[in-house]
């Protein structure tokens, strides 16, 4: 038998290291060839790695929310047959398993309080009815769902509590058998455990420690500006009814793609708009296309996807690109160039859009649109009070690159193309 090293393989163009996500085997875990091993993420992804020959795993290069060089040691397997050139690290310097995630520090319980899982505490003093744990051959408890959530809510182990229904080869707990535990208990300063939850220790890592270092650098470079505008949107939420009522077999429309094509009609005419700034060269890149990321919400926290050439498409095709990158997105099966390279972010919190968002720039774009829910208004139209669907359409900008003015006039622009929505089809 001898040791093969498996160093960080080369994951992506431009990348230095990865930081460890998850650890799918632990050391003295035998492994396939191709087995799934750990999932590395660099700035752009997660990628899988798997392992890459048959062994026993003896020893792994760190935990999760390590960060590991490109070429670094990853693992060291012990297998048959001559092992990699690299030499095993010395048993020394061997990394232990991954740690379990640190339990949450449980506060003091005072020494009355018989909860849920405190079998070392000591047990209260005799009730009317003693209370105590049933040994192994003690008849079965049994309680009503409602009991048991009751108990469950005050952090009370059914097994201490003595009920009046002893007999027989099963204990019944009932509502009255808990007031009865509680109202001698309380005498003795007993407070409910479910008072004061515990503390949370949660390490940040992977996606969201990328999440919390892009926001704070784009916090701490950017100088933001907000904008927020009322639109109209009476006549648009009509016209996509309608375009609903007769797609045939295209995709169900929502109001984004028909938001994204008045975003981009009206790029040409505000270029400032959809651009970069490498703020070390100080140098602003216009850009033609206008790839636009579209902010999701997963499991693992804030993506974004990009759409590729969003002012190529119509609204069927945007409707079919967001819904397959959204699902990419959220399954974790978004590939890197899927997540960068975008020029334009718009970012929507749907039905919980409220009245105004004031989003985070996504560095290094300039600006990012913020769509907010919409809601039925009074307005006056013609002298007259009338019933309008409005939302709230809000944009941040750079205020190094892009003026308040031609912001506040590039809104107007998409204003004018979502209240006139005939406008959105025509060249």
């Amino acid at each position: 038998m001898t040791a093969y090293t498996f160093t960080l393989p080369d994951i992506g163009e431009g990348i230095a290291e990865a930081e460890i996500v998850a650890w799918h085997a632990a050391v003295g875990d035998s492994l396939e060839e191709d087995a799934p091993l750990i999932d590395m993420m660099t700035d752009k992804a997660t990628i899988e790695i798997t392992a890459p020959v048959a062994g026993r795993l003896t020893g792994v290069a760190g935990a999760v929310g390590d960060m590991i060089a490109i070429g670094a040691m990853l693992a060291v397997f012990e297998v048959e047959g001559e092992g990699h050139l690299a030499p095993a690290p010395p048993a020394a310097a061997k990394a232990a398993p991954p740690p379990a995630p640190a339990a949450s520090p449980t506060p003091p319980l005072p020494p009355l309080a018989p909860v849920m899982g405190a079998a070392s505490i000591a047990p209260p003093p005799p009730s009317p009815v003693p209370p105590s744990r049933p040994a192994p051959d003690a008849p079965r408890i049994t309680a009503s769902p409602a009991v048991r959530a009751r108990a469950q809510d005050l952090g009370i182990d059914l097994a201490d509590v003595a009920c009046a229904d002893a007999g027989g080869a099963e204990r019944r707990v009932r509502h009255a058998d808990l007031d009865a535990f509680l109202t001698y208990n309380r005498q003795s300063g007993y407070q409910p455990a479910s008072a004061t939850r515990p503390d949370e220790v949660i390490r940040v890592i992977g996606l969201r420690r990328r999440i919390a270092e892009n926001m704070a650098a784009s916090k701490r470079h950017i100088p933001h500006f907000g904008y927020v505008e009322e639109i109209d949107v009476t006549a648009l939420e009509a016209l996509r009814h309608d375009l609903n009522a007769t797609r045939g077999e295209r995709p169900k429309l929502t109001m984004l793609p028909l938001l994204i094509t008045a975003i981009c009609k009206t790029i040409p005419a505000f270029p400032m708009i959809n651009a970069r700034y490498d703020d070390e060269a100080n140098v602003v890149t216009r850009h033609g296309a206008v790839h636009l990321g579209v902010a999701a919400q997963t499991d693992a926290g804030l993506m974004v996807p990009v759409i590729r050439h969003a002012e190529t498409m119509n609204i069927w095709q945007l409707a079919s690109e967001i819904t397959r990158l959204a699902h990419a997105a959220r399954d974790g099966k978004a590939r890197a160039d899927e997540l960068s390279g975008s020029t334009l972010t718009i970012t929507s919190l749907g039905p919980l859009g409220g009245i105004a968002t004031m989003p985070v720039i996504n560095r290094p774009e300039v600006a990012i649109i913020g769509p907010n829910k919409v809601v039925e208004r009074p307005v006056v139209k013609d002298g007259q009070i009338a019933i309008a669907k409005c939302m709230n359409l809000s944009i941040a900008c750079d205020h190094r690159v892009v003026d308040g003015y031609d912001a506040a006039r590039y809104v107007q622009a998409v204003k004018r193309l979502i209240e006139t929505p005939a406008l959105l089809f025509a060249p």
